[in-house]
């Protein structure tokens, strides 16, 4: 049971870079950057004992900051699209920054996967913790109000990563905030994820266009690809004659939980690597999750940890959120915050083997 930090980087303008280390009794370890809150690295044992990283990510900070992916960041303030960087809250429209076609996406040209974080706490327990805190000003990429978020990472006694995600506002504004890392369960720099089985407790997911934009239907998962409500191979469907998934290139939809939103955290999903054992049972009171097949990662000028080349559909990302576009879509989960309200999140992460 530990924390330590040191220095991992240093941006052009000077400003360094610290990453993070916690440890537990059991061995696990994970590294988390101050630079977009990244998770860059976590070691999990197999059932034999072995422990390996198991997520996508860079050796360097420069990858993270010329680098595409979103490796292992926080997302905000809106994560997933925008249709058309516009929406209008309270009669005001307000334009977004356009990164992703004719879209906004994962909170525009410079979002909270592009900020320091300050670390306002740290916790060396059995339960050993890094609170991370940004405060984004009225504006900042067309947001409105003064937004302030702590996101704490807490590594549990039970081998779980616990992310709670707290915010708070001074003007009405928008946000649905997520984490965006990449899953191999065999290893980072093992190949594809599509032996990987998946279970989610969903019955309905999103439609999109062929910009990925939900077209406002809650199709039902039932006999269709998208069915995880009983394990199977993520690579099953994949290749299934099906419009979604060409569009996509594989899955990169949000599905929706039975009920919706809980109270406390309760198990929404299951990811398992036969092979290996290991297992990530994923606990959240979210009301979705977007599952992503790593469709696009292609970018041969950065290469992974270790030199590892990206390959599309070598990770799988698990991000529990609210519905995308949410803020021009009635019938979808409400992403607006007020003041005085508190926006209060968590997603835990907890593996073990079988």
């Amino acid at each position: 049971m530990s924390i330590s930090h040191k220095l991992f980087g240093t941006l052009p303008d000077g400003r360094g870079v610290d990453v993070y280390t916690l440890r537990n009794a059991s061995g696990v370890k994970v590294r988390i950057l101050t630079y977009g809150g990244a998770i860059q690295q976590l070691y999990i044992p197999d059932r034999k004992g072995c422990f390996c990283d198991v997520l996508g990510g860079y050796d360097c900070l420069d990858s993270y900051v010329r680098g595409d992916g979103y490796q292992g960041a926080l997302i905000g303030r809106v994560g997933n699209r925008i249709a058309k960087g516009t929406f209008t809250l309270d009669g005001k429209e307000y334009r977004m920054f356009i990164n992703n076609g004719p879209n906004h996406l994962h909170g525009g040209e410079f979002g909270f996967n592009a900020k320091i974080f300050d670390v306002v706490a740290t916790e060396d327990t059995d339960t050993p913790s890094l609170s991370l805190r940004y405060v984004s000003p009225d504006g900042e990429e067309q947001y409105p109000g003064t937004l302030t978020v702590t996101v704490t990472y807490t590594l549990t006694a039970e081998n779980g990563l616990r992310i709670r995600y707290v915010a708070t506002t001074d003007k009405k504004t928008i946000l649905n905030l997520t984490n965006h890392s990449y899953f191999n369960l065999a290893g980072y720099a093992t190949g594809s994820v599509l032996d990987h089985e998946l279970y989610l407790d969903a019955d309905t997911y999103l439609p999109t266009d062929t910009s990925l934009i939900p077209t406002g239907e809650l199709r039902p998962v039932a006999n269709t690809p998208f069915d995880f409500t009983v394990a199977k191979p993520i690579g099953q469907d994949i290749e299934a004659d099906n419009a979604d998934l060409t569009i996509a290139g594989g899955y990169d939809h949000c599905f929706n939980f039975r009920g919706g939103a809980s109270h406390e955290p309760v198990l929404r999903a299951t990811l398992y690597h036969r092979e290996s054992g290991r297992k990530m049972d994923v606990y959240t009171n979210q009301p979705c999750v977007q599952v992503y097949t790593g469709n696009f990662l292609t970018n041969e000028e950065f290469p992974f940890k270790g030199n590892f080349a990206q390959r599309p559909r070598s990770f799988v990302c698990l991000e529990t959120q609210h519905m995308p576009d949410s803020i021009n879509h009635e019938n979808f989960t409400d992403c607006t915050l007020s003041p005085g309200e508190v926006y209060d999140y968590t997603t835990e992460y907890r593996f073990s083997v079988e």
